[in-house]
């Protein structure tokens, strides 16, 4: 099956690699669905969801983060493609 997802990439030297297909491709976006945000690959498949509750009590007895810390996290996950691309 990772055969048929391969594709045929050659670097500078000439030599021929195969490689996977990227499943998640760039750019993720982050979206705010209301007591989460998500965090989509450009094909709008979703990553990963960070939960957060806006009320001091029930996020202290259910251990959720704040709106802001979740915003924080799920920008700085997003980030990770254009992180890992540069030398």
């Amino acid at each position: 099956m990772l055969a048929r997802l391969a594709t045929r990439v050659s670097d500078s030297a000439g030599i021929t690699n195969n490689m996977p297909a990227r499943r998640f491709p760039p750019p993720w976006t982050v979206e705010d669905i209301g007591g989460s945000f998500v965090v989509k690959a450009s094909n709008d498949r979703p990553l990963v969801f960070i939960y957060y509750r806006e009320g001091v009590g029930r996020r202290f007895l259910a251990k959720l983060l704040t709106r802001n810390a979740a915003r924080r996290i799920a920008a700085g996950i997003a980030k990770l493609p254009e992180l890992l691309r540069k030398p």
